[in-house]
């Protein structure tokens, strides 16, 4: 089943290749500031590869397959796969998800063929909801109407999985914190003090993938 999903997965980025064009800008430079590498000042994007860079510091620590991939300077796309997978992984589709039905995921590197399940910090939960009632914010991070946050509740890391239909929350029953997933995971009960940090995702052609973007928020 890999194997096909390769093969498939090839065409689809020969033909985004084929098709990509590129758009030149304005490139200012900007006199001296502390982030420059050098006295002769930097350029805008200079400095704005430099702030992101800094700022990327602390996500890539709290997310291990970020970090993982941003070392190697893999390019590939980072799908997203069952947890409970042991072999024969499938990235997944908006359309394999159920609406209303979280789902616990790995990403999955494309490059290697495997999921990054070697630590459960990687773990994220994955739901498609309707995208007319999420808050504006919340609905630009999403793709095909499904959501990505963290799965590890940040009370005290437990699993967060399990949705309440009547109360449109995520629920994590270790001590009862609720998660408004419409509104950026904000937390609406129980002792949890921060939101789950939310992930942009895009389409890869048909499957879900993890936007160059992610973490779009880090719980704060």
């Amino acid at each position: 089943m890999y194997s096909e999903f390769r093969i498939l997965y090839s065409q689809h980025l020969l033909s985004k290749s084929n098709s990509s064009h590129f758009m030149t800008h304005n490139n200012r430079t900007c006199s001296p500031c502390s982030a420059c590498p050098s006295d002769h000042g930097c350029t805008d994007t200079e400095r704005r590869q430099l702030l992101g860079r800094t700022a990327a510091v602390g996500l890539l620590s709290s997310f291990p397959f970020l970090a993982s991939n941003a070392q190697e300077g893999s390019k590939s796309s980072m799908l997203l796969v069952d947890a409970n997978a042991e072999a024969d992984f499938k990235p997944l589709r908006p359309e394999d998800l159920a609406l209303a039905k979280p789902l616990l995921v790995f990403p999955f590197d494309v490059k290697v063929g495997a999921p990054k399940n070697e630590t459960r910090s990687n773990k994220l939960v994955v739901i498609r909801l309707p995208e007319d009632e999420m808050e504006a914010t919340t609905r630009g991070r999403s793709a095909g109407g499904v959501l990505a946050y963290s799965a590890l509740c940040t009370h005290q890391s437990c699993d967060v999985k399990t949705w309440l239909a009547k109360e449109k929350v995520l629920v994590c029953f270790c001590h009862a914190s609720k998660f408004d997933l419409l509104n950026g995971a904000k937390v609406v009960d129980g002792p949890a003090s921060r939101p789950l940090p939310s992930f942009s995702l895009k389409l890869d052609g048909e499957f879900l993938a993890i936007a160059t973007s992610s973490p779009a928020n880090q719980g704060s």
